[in-house]
C-alpha cells in the first residue's frame, strides 16, 4: 500500500531572509522533486525590512507551488508559521525555517517516519556543544506538565500530519510557544536525528530580547510553577519573621526589605498573568497580512 502523502506542504517563516529564499527553494525542488511527491511551499514575510517579500514574489512568478504574504507588522515567528499553517492544505505540513540551520534534505526522512504511522516528527538536534541558554530553556520546559517529551536540544523543523494541523486550529492563544504546543498536544510523535547547521547567510532576527520573551511567555503559558513558587516564598518569609521574633532580634530593617522584595517579585509574577489573561480576553488576531503572492485559480478554495 502506497503511504505517500498525496500533497507535501512546506512552511516557512522569514524575517530578513531575501538572501536565503533562492538558495532555499532549490534545495526543496531537488529534494521533493527526487522524493517524486506533489508539494507546495508557503513562506510567510513577519514584515521584514529587506526585500524578503520581494524575492519570495519573484519566486512565486516563476513557480505555482511557491506561495505566501507578508505580515502588517513584525508578529513573531510563531505567529508566522500559525498564519502559513492556516494557509497549508497539504496531507503533511513541515515547518522549515529559511536560514538553512536545519536541511531540507532531513524531509524525505520525516516522510517515512510518518509513512511508518507518526503523527508529529521532528527534526531532533544533535548539537555537539549547545549553549548555555538553550540547555537552560529546554532543561526548564522539560520540567512542565505534558512536555516532558521535548527533544532536549530543541527542534525547530517538525512533520504534521493534517489530523494535527486540524486540532491545532482550535486553539485560540494569542500568545504561545507553537512548538512547545504541539508537543503537549499529544498524538503519535517521534524524532530523526538531525544535525543542526551554520547559518547560511545574514544575521539571525534571534535576538536575546526575543528569547527571554519566549522563556517567559512559554513558563507562563505551560506552568503555574511561578504562582507556587510565591506560595512557598510567602510560608518561607513568615518562618523567618518568626524565627526573629523568637530571637529577639532587631534587625527591623532587614526584615522590612526582604519582606518588601519579595512582595514586589510576587507582584510582578502576578501581574505577568494578568497581562496574559487581558490579552487573550481581547481577542486580537495575532497576525494581520498586509500582502499576498498570486494565487492561480486552481489553488483557491
Amino acid at each position: 500500500m502506497d503511504m505517500s502523502p498525496r500533497l507535501v506542504s512546506v512552511v516557512t517563516p522569514a524575517y530578513n531572509e531575501a538572501a536565503n529564499l533562492s538558495p532555499l527553494y532549490e534545495r526543496l525542488k531537488t529534494v521533493l522533486d527526487t522524493a517524486g511527491v506533489a508539494w507546495d511551499w508557503t513562506v510567510v514575510d513577519d514584515h521584514s525590512t529587506d526585500d524578503t517579500f520581494g524575492a519570495l514574489q519573484r519566486l512565486a512568478s516563476a513557480d505555482p507551488r511557491v506561495r505566501g504574504c507578508r505580515l502588517a507588522r513584525n508578529s513573531g515567528s510563531h505567529a508566522a508559521i500559525a498564519c502559513g499553517l492556516a494557509a497549508a492544505h497539504g496531507d503533511v505540513v513541515i515547518i522549515l525555517v529559511a536560514d538553512g540551520q536545519d536541511p531540507p534534505e532531513i524531509l524525505p526522512a520525516l516522510m517515512e517516519a510518518w509513512s511508518s504511522g507518526a503523527q508529529v516528527v521532528w527534526a531532533a538536534r544533535t548539537d555537539a556543544a549547545p549553549t548555555l541558554t538553550s540547555r537552560t530553556y529546554y532543561g526548564l520546559m522539560r520540567r512542565m506538565d505534558g512536555l516532558a517529551d521535548m527533544a532536549p536540544e530543541g527542534a525547530d523543523c517538525v512533520l504534521l500530519d493534517r489530523v494535527v494541523v486540524q486540532a491545532l486550529q482550535q486553539f485560540g492563544e494569542q500568545h504561545v510557544n507553537l512548538l512547545a504546543l504541539i508537543t503537549w498536544m499529544g498524538f503519535r510523535q517521534v524524532r530523526v536525528p538531525s544535525a543542526r547547521h551554520p547559518r547560511v547567510r545574514g544575521r539571525s532576527g534571534w535576538t536575546m530580547r526575543r528569547k527571554v520573551e519566549l522563556m517567559v511567555g512559554s513558563i507562563v503559558g505551560f506552568s503555574h510553577l511561578p504562582v507556587r513558587l510565591m506560595v512557598y516564598a510567602g510560608a518561607g518569609t513568615t518562618l523567618a519573621g518568626l524565627g526573629y521574633a523568637v530571637a529577639g532580634s532587631s534587625s527591623l530593617m532587614v526584615a522590612v526589605l526582604l519582606i518588601g522584595g519579595l512582595q514586589m517579585i510576587m507582584l510582578g509574577v502576578l501581574g505577568e498573568y494578568l497581562w496574559r489573561t487581558l490579552e487573550e480576553a481581547r481577542r486580537r488576531p495575532r497576525f494581520l497580512i498586509e500582502a499576498t503572492t498570486s494565487v492561480p485559480e486552481d489553488r483557491r478554495q
